[in-house]
């Protein structure tokens, strides 16, 4: 491998690139480019777990360009993204990298702005297209959108996709691309729709897992060394003081969650389990109330919290200590994601101090270690926990029903006249699909959407843990 500085320059591309990435301030790759560019520039499937802030963009960006017949004005390469405003941000880098070769055109196909605009941008020639699911689905139906000269389709973000409910249009669009195509697949998170998604439109991909740069700065990491007697007092009184909007904690078994979620709810959070024993919908309502917004803490064992990948998860507390030094590393890199801060708190007691050096020793620099005694000092632990910012609403209709996140919305903000601001996550499953609207409008949503209709036809709505 070379070195980075010489990196890119080892690449298979032309100077004019490699002159404007210079230019672009490319000087130095991140882990997810030097494990995976040379291997998309050589046409390879990729699996690449990456998130916001990675680098990824140039990884598919540069693959994409590399296979261009510019002479040829058709699509070539497709870019699906989960939401509006991550397709502007990668065809805005598209362009630029692309600003060597004059007769690149990239067209943005995203819904918010009239459908007649793309589709005479589409009727003139584009070389490569960046669009949300959503309205890639409306172009194909029209008429408007060819994918068959299509040799790069990029997957960007495909956990969100799949969480938002998109994996029958994300099948649809793959269907209509040539079958000899390049796949890339960019995702967060490995949730098991990823390998379904994998099985059905890839070949022979490569697996790639950079590991993260992330400032340990990112992290305020502290452990606290307590009596178990106290631990779910001193849990609940780290909660309260630090007062996160969400927090993640873990417990090494079944028994300790169920435990600790009935005591912090008798000390006035809104608290949920995740552990083995629960069923599929009870995990579906939990997880859609946790990633909604919808509940403070969410208290889980680490089998039950496989794949669980939460935006902007603000504390982890590790009411246990894992025997893993790796479980603990993967805990505590919940939070702080994509560029943001988190909170990691750790309870120990004196038979836990040893596990505490084990972390210690596999990572090579010391857990904080901190003193009950100084909890005052970060905030009011007397006070009562703040509800939920958000109220989750559970849809008697999904993607059986051919319910998309658009219909969900549309009829929040059309039918029903909530502001869109008032509207956060918008989950769609086979049958039941979860919405998270402000907490001060839950009751009159649920009664609207129940009066109401979703895409022509009346649904059952119910509000959770309301």
């Amino acid at each position: 491998m070379p070195d980075a500085a010489s990196f890119f320059a080892s690449l298979p591309l032309k100077p004019s690139t490699i002159e404007t990435m210079k230019q672009l301030g490319y000087l130095e790759p991140t882990p997810i480019q030097e494990a995976a560019l040379r291997d998309a520039l050589a046409g390879r499937d990729l699996i690449a777990e990456a998130e916001t802030g990675s680098g990824k963009t140039l990884v598919f960006a540069l693959a994409s360009l590399a296979n261009l017949n510019r002479r040829r004005f058709a699509v070539q390469a497709l870019v699906v993204c989960p939401t509006r405003e991550l397709a502007e941000q990668v065809a805005a880098e598209i362009r630029r990298l692309s600003r060597a070769e004059q007769n690149t055109k990239t067209v943005v196909l995203c819904g918010g702005v009239p459908i007649k605009g793309q589709s005479a941008n589409l009727a003139h020639g584009a070389h490569v297209a960046v669009g949300t699911p959503g309205r890639i689905m409306d172009h194909l139906e029209r008429g408007t959108l060819s994918l068959d000269a299509v040799n790069t389709l990029v997957l960007d973000e495909a956990d969100r996709m799949l969480d938002m409910g998109f994996y029958d249009d994300i099948g649809r669009i793959a269907e209509s691309c040539p079958a000899d195509r390049q796949t890339l697949l960019f995702s967060a998170t490995y949730p098991e729709g990823i390998d379904e998604l994998a099985r059905r439109f890839q070949r022979d991909p490569l697996k790639v897992c950079a590991e993260k740069r992330r400032a340990q700065s990112a992290i305020d990491e502290r452990a606290f060394p307590i009596r178990d007697e106290d631990r779910f007092e001193t849990a609940a009184r780290l909660l309260k003081a630090f007062s996160p909007e969400r927090a993640l904690v873990f417990c090494n078994t079944r028994q300790r969650c169920r435990e600790l979620t009935a005591y912090l709810r008798d000390a006035g959070f809104a608290a949920l389990e995740l552990h083995g024993e629960l069923e599929q919908k009870e995990r579906e309502q939990t997880l859609a109330r946790f990633a909604g917004r919808g509940a403070t803490a969410l208290v889980a064992t680490d089998v039950a919290s496989r794949g669980l990948d939460i935006e902007k998860l603000e504390a982890v507390l590790n009411a246990d200590i894992p025997g893993d030094p790796e479980v603990y590393t993967h805990r505590i890199g919940r939070t702080a994601r994509a560029g943001e801060t988190g909170l990691a708190l750790s309870l120990f007691d004196e038979g836990e101090a040893a596990l505490i050096d084990r972390i210690e020793a596999a990572r090579g620099t010391p857990v904080p270690r901190a003193s009950i005694d100084e909890i005052e000092s970060y905030g009011d632990e007397d006070r009562q926990p703040d509800p939920p910012p958000m109220g989750i609403l559970m849809i008697y209709g999904g993607k059986r029903d051919k319910l998309r996140p658009a219909d969900v919305l549309g009829a929040l903000t059309g039918e029903a006249s909530f502001p869109k601001e008032a509207v956060g996550k918008i989950q769609i499953l086979d049958d039941v699909s979860y919405v998270a609207v402000d907490r001060s409008i839950a009751a009159e949503a649920e009664r609207r959407l129940n009066e109401g209709k979703i895409k022509g036809r009346r649904v059952r709505v119910r509000a959770l843990g309301m």
